[in-house]
């Protein structure tokens, strides 16, 4: 597998190795050695697919007080995917990076804890796939509304379908006086 740095301090990508013949093909989505070898030590507790139509934005979610890192990938589709570091004594506080996920290419992103994420897709219709270091707490997500002006983010849409909790959602500003 190829594992390329980011500019953020622990996001990855990951470019797993594929076997393929006129039958198929065959890939590891998640080998623990492996991946601790690429940086990612955190344990995985729980497993999550969603799908989403063409223009749908979700995002940029979080848990407050018991942060989540994610392993994503794409099963059906193809998304765009960013994830925006939230880590109060980071150097990279504020920043985001974003990478177009498919199903075709067969790559993900290690999203440590500490993180906001979001993606959109760009697809007819995206399955969405990703491990978590801590179970989901309804009571404890949150999030960064998806155009913030500090952070800048060039989604590929124009008109994003939102949640009306996603269209709700706080500042990086607000964020950050809450800290």
């Amino acid at each position: 597998m190829n594992v390329i740095k980011t500019p953020l301090d622990g996001c990855v990508i990951i470019e797993p190795k594929v076997f393929g013949d006129s039958r198929g093909f065959f890939l590891e989505t998640w080998h623990k050695q492996k991946y601790q070898q690429a940086g990612i030590k955190e344990d995985f507790v729980q497993d999550n697919r969603s799908r989403s139509s063409r223009n749908v934005l979700r995002g940029l979610h979080f848990q407050r007080t018991k942060p989540q890192g994610k392993l994503v990938s794409v099963i059906t589709g193809v998304v765009y995917d960013v994830a925006v570091d939230l880590r109060p004594d980071s150097t990279t506080f504020g920043q985001h990076m974003g990478i177009v996920l498919s199903a075709e290419k067969n790559n993900q992103i290690y999203i440590p804890p500490g993180f906001a994420h979001g993606f959109c897709v760009l697809s007819d219709f995206a399955d969405f796939h990703y491990k978590c270091t801590e179970f989901y707490d309804p009571s404890d997500e949150t999030g960064i509304i998806w155009n913030d002006p500090d952070i800048g983010i060039e989604w590929p849409i124009t008109a994003p379908l939102l949640s009306e909790k996603d269209m709700k959602l706080i500042s990086l500003a607000q964020y950050r006086n809450t800290l």
